[in-house]
């Protein structure tokens, strides 16, 4: 089974932040010049606070109604955020990722953060796992008839 070490090998350690103080429409306009759907929440001393997400904007807007250019990430961030180590593996991942009812992980090693995996990492590692399993068996079959 793949672990998250490997998944970060394939996609990269990259991992986007803001500062909790930024409005959530900078947030949005960051997230979409870097294509991603969340960013960790990094204060000015590199503590991780949180994690703001467009499904915590979205739930925030429908329920309060507010001026994206008003509204701090603070306010709408996923705080205490729950995280993962490198050694575990995609399944250990998704169940993770079930259990809290989230979509991104942060991973971190030592305590040092080294990067961030999302629900659509781990759906294509599975699916990876899956094709390779399949295609075993193919070449199995094939070659036993």
């Amino acid at each position: 089974m793949e672990t998250v070490r490997e998944i970060l090998q394939h996609k990269g350690s990259d991992v986007w932040s803001i500062q909790p103080e930024a409005t959530t429409h900078e947030a949005l306009e960051w997230m979409r010049e870097k294509n991603v759907g969340a960013l960790l929440v990094i204060d000015s001393k590199g503590t991780l606070q949180g994690i703001f997400s467009e499904r915590d904007l979205a739930r925030h807007v429908i329920e309060h109604g507010d001026d994206l250019r008003r509204i701090a990430v603070s306010e709408v961030m996923t705080s205490p955020v729950r995280g993962i180590a490198p050694d575990r593996t995609v399944e250990e991942c998704m169940a993770v990722m079930t259990e809290n009812r989230v979509r991104h992980l942060p991973v971190f090693e030592d305590s040092a953060l080294i990067g961030l995996v999302s629900i659509g990492d781990v759906v294509k590692a599975v699916i990876h796992e899956k094709e390779f399993v399949i295609d075993q068996l193919e070449h199995y079959i094939a070659g036993s008839l």
